[in-house]
């Protein structure tokens, strides 16, 4: 039987898998109970505290699919009272040993299949650990017969560190978030406890185990739950269901990206016949979520709460379509110009919950009270910038209503700035989602060739489907929350939208593309609100105009 006792420490639910032989860990080889994996994660324990250097950081690199290894080693980690960095298989050269160098990994614990990306890295002071090897099974051999608890690095294990994961920014060096044991115990039992998380829920994680999205959200509540966790190496639209049919899923997490591969796959007469219940997650927008729960027959709950912990908003019976909740208990939550500092004024909603004052309402959420945040590994420029003038700046963009509820309008790092108008690029890509041809939109900013910025946007259709100029146009038209200077200026066309390791889109390989990504086809508005080829012709005559007014080399950063 699962005690109802609140965890204190992620090594407390590794240590209570103990002795439980349900089914724990599903994955492409086979099964494993509970016990069996809490047996496994104590034999990395003891052989993580032989192995850890007198006087190191006890911080370990994971370089990982998702397969039984990974929560292995996070569990390992916990009972163990060391710290693991997940590193992105994504990254390559310099900027990959910078992420292992940065978060003073001495071990690193990857697979054959990644060593091409090793090759040629200076890695000083850093013991690699093959997992899918001989030698790697003959060094676990002797600690067989370790229990959770024999082995400890440090104490107490409630305040130190879990985890080292770096947050997904759009530029500069990835930010290495502390996650302390207690606080994600605390987050584990929030989620189990919201979603009603038990010992006959299977969890499907097939988003990256790198990323806090897979463990915070998807690995913690199960482990709290007594659920089982069923991996999936790595993410694929076309096998979700199958896999999902297979291992019995209820639940699983997501990014929006990931939604919108799911809703292009070829509908079926069997999209219903499955176990889910629940996908939880970020950025799917309404329409999505709409559309996955009518073929799917699946509710999609967004939430908001980054890896940080500095801010979290927390969803109620009563929350309106399109909103995430009110102010998490203990938060006082604020939605702030970042201009002037001022809080920004309540958004207007139409009947149909369109937002008709972005420009005044949407700002930066802000929490003025207490924070979780417990900072970033050695960066104290990006600690201080997050917590300026005694508030945690949250980096994201939101709108609130009358009643206190809180929207996501996207990330500070998406706003355009448009004839001096602020907007924010998630509110334009919610009202493109409803264009019907659209299989996925993302909407950037590209420099306007006299000051300030344009609207662009990418936007991959559905199968057979083609881009009609005349309709688009129309449908803009159409929709009456779509601001004067919210039309995008340009259109890019896509068989696919580029996407990160984590499946959010690439925002940063499109804006640096600008209108210059041939052989996509380019659409540019006309005058008379028309959209046009951007063909060489008029792709050089646009190019002259930067250079005239001076602005050219920012289509160069």
């Amino acid at each position: 039987m699962r005690t109802t006792t609140p965890p204190e420490t992620v090594a407390e639910l590794i240590a209570r898998q103990w002795g439980d032989h349900r089914p724990g860990l599903k994955h492409e080889e086979g099964v494993l109970t509970h016990h069996q994996a809490a047996r496994e994660a104590a034999a990395r324990a003891a052989l993580l505290v032989d192995l850890m250097p007198p006087g190191a950081e006890p911080h370990i690199g994971v370089l990982l699919d998702n397969t039984p290894e990974f929560p292995f080693w996070l569990g390992a980690a916990a009972l163990a009272g060391a710290a693991v960095a997940g590193i992105n298989p994504t990254r390559r050269g310099p900027e990959l040993a910078r992420d292992i160098l940065h978060t003073e990994c001495r071990i690193l614990i990857t697979e054959r299949a990644h060593l091409p990306l090793l090759r040629g890295l200076d890695l000083p002071g850093v013991r690699l650990l093959i997992t899918d090897t001989e030698e790697y099974a003959a060094l676990l051999a002797p600690y067989a017969a370790a229990k959770p608890g024999d082995a400890v690095l440090a104490a107490p294990v409630q305040s130190s560190r879990l985890l080292l994961y770096f947050t997904s920014g759009s530029t500069g060096a990835p930010k290495a978030a502390v996650c302390s044991q207690g606080r994600l115990a605390g987050a584990g039992a929030s989620l189990a406890r919201s979603f009603s998380v038990g010992e006959d829920d299977v969890h499907y994680v097939c988003m990256p185990l790198f990323h806090g999205n897979a463990v915070i959200a998807d690995w913690l509540p199960a482990l709290v739950g007594g659920a089982a966790v069923a991996l999936r190496r790595r993410f694929s639209a076309s096998s979700f269901l199958d896999d999902v049919r297979a291992y019995g899923a209820t639940y699983f997490t997501y990014v929006g990206r990931a939604i919108q591969y799911l809703l292009a796959t070829p509908p079926t007469p069997h999209d219903r016949a499955h176990t889910l219940r629940l996908g939880f997650g970020t950025e799917a927008g309404a329409v999505d979520a709409a559309r996955f729960a009518e073929r799917f027959g699946v509710r999609l709950v967004e939430g908001y709460g980054a890896t940080e912990g500095g801010a979290s908003v927390q969803r109620t019976a009563d929350t309106p379509p399109g909103a995430l909740g009110r102010a998490g208990a203990g938060d006082d939550l604020a939605v702030i110009d970042p201009e002037t500092g001022r809080e920004c004024p309540p958004a207007v909603l139409d009947a149909e919950g369109r937002l008709l004052n972005g420009s005044a309402a949407i700002g930066e959420l802000v929490n003025r009270g207490r924070s979780l945040f417990e900072g970033y590994w050695r960066n104290p420029d990006a600690e201080a910038a997050r917590t300026r003038d005694g508030w945690y700046w949250t980096g994201d963009l939101f709108f609130r209503d009358a009643q206190g509820f809180l929207y996501f309008a996207g990330r500070t790092d998406d706003r355009l700035r448009v004839d001096s108008e602020n907007l924010a690029a998630a509110v334009i890509e919610n009202i493109l989602a409803r264009w019907p041809a659209a299989a996925a939109v993302a909407v950037y900013a590209v420099p306007d060739e006299v000051a300030g910025d344009q609207v662009m946007a990418a936007v991959s259709l559905r199968e057979g489907g083609r881009f009609d100029p005349d309709a688009f146009a129309a449908f803009l038209a159409a929709q009456p929350d779509l601001g004067t200077k919210m039309s995008p200026r340009y259109v890019r066309v896509l068989p696919e939208m580029p996407v990160t390791a984590t499946n959010k889109v690439h925002r940063v390989a499109l804006r640096r593309a600008a209108f210059r990504c041939d052989p996509d086809p380019v659409w540019h508005r006309s005058p008379s609100g028309g959209y046009e080829p951007l063909d060489s012709e008029a792709l050089s005559t646009l190019l002259a105009s930067y250079a005239t007014h001076g602005r050219a080399d920012l289509l160069d950063r």
